[in-house]
């Protein structure tokens, strides 16, 4: 891979696309190419392929999607399922008719089933049935990871899924009606220290297991998918460990120096009882994530800090 192939990052703008345009800028890539979504409406089928028609990048990935927790899948699952597979299908068939050379699809570790054996080997796609909180985002990776499949064995094109677990960080969401579960907590920690350090409620038993990767570390993992050709189509990328929600909320709560008390909301989903990726295939070939799950949440709550007059106006 040239420094200067023309790369085209989809989602640049979100919180992996903006990790992956800072790592691949820091790492001497000079072509890089970003639209907003006000630019480029990634649903429209036209307009994506004129795009690509016309700016004919070397490479593509994909970090473009309409992503949420628990909340917003069990909400909009119509949305869900209609715009990922709309933006991915759209990237991938345009990739293939302008003769793209590599693409890089990100998916997620909820692909896998709901009951899988833990750790989540990638042979373990397609074997049982999918949580239902997030199955509709879940079929929409599955469809991309299969496209990308598809033109990689038909077409002999480079063309490679990684699996992220659950991942955070800085520019992450913390919008409580849409966020995921680890800067929901460090929002409600952080408001709830600011408010006498009241109870804070917090979704399930708190016992299911979750694994979590800093997005820095992802982007190093879209890196090293770039600048080597792995040997299969589909790869997990995470930390190999994972720890329960109330461990995780204790973390939380030191960090923000919240001092009151949890509150566990059991009328409310847990969604799968344990995710852990098996990341062998990814590490045996040389990848590894650096950033522990404390250095990680701290460094996310600074960011949050800094950034925290963007959610004044949202309420708790």
């Amino acid at each position: 891979m040239n420094k200067d192939n023309k790369i085209y990052v989809a989602g640049h703008n979100g919180m992996v696309g903006s990790s992956i345009w800072r790592t691949l800028t820091k790492n001497g890539y000079t072509n890089l190419i970003g639209k907003s979504s006000k630019e480029l409406n990634l649903t429209d089928q036209q307009k994506v392929n004129d795009f690509i028609g016309s700016e004919k990048p070397d490479v593509i990935i994909d970090a473009a999607a309409k992503v949420g927790g628990i909340l917003a899948n069990n909400e909009y699952p119509y949305q869900f399922i209609m715009e990922n597979m709309q933006i991915q299908n759209n990237l991938i068939d345009a990739s293939l008719q302008n003769n793209v050379q590599k693409f890089i699809f990100l998916g997620s570790s909820c692909i896998y089933p709901k009951l899988a054996p833990q750790p989540l080997k990638e042979d373990y796609l397609l074997t049982d049935t999918l949580e239902p909180t997030n199955e509709w985002y879940a079929i929409a990776k599955i469809a991309g990871v299969k496209a990308c499949q598809a033109i990689r064995k038909q077409f002999g094109k480079d063309y490679v899924s990684l699996m992220p677990t659950n991942l955070y960080g800085t520019f992450d969401n913390f919008d409580l009606n849409t966020s995921h579960v680890l800067p929901a907590m460090i929002r409600k920690f952080h408001e709830a220290k600011e408010n006498n350090n009241a109870p804070v409620t917090l979704w399930g038993s708190g016992t299911p297991m979750r694994e979590f990767l800093f997005v820095d570390d992802m982007a190093t993992a879209v890196l090293f998918a770039l600048e080597n050709k792995l040997p299969d189509y589909l790869y997990n990328v995470g930390t190999g460990e994972d720890l329960a929600i109330k461990d995780l909320a204790e973390i939380i709560r030191k960090i923000t120096g919240h001092q009151g008390e949890i509150l566990w909301d059991d009328s409310k989903p847990d969604g799968t009882p344990r995710k852990l990726m098996d990341v062998s295939k990814m590490t045996e070939l040389g990848w590894k994530h650096k950033v522990d799950l404390e250095t990680g949440i701290r460094k996310t709550y600074d960011w949050f800090l800094e950034n925290e007059g963007k959610y004044k106006e949202i309420k708790l």
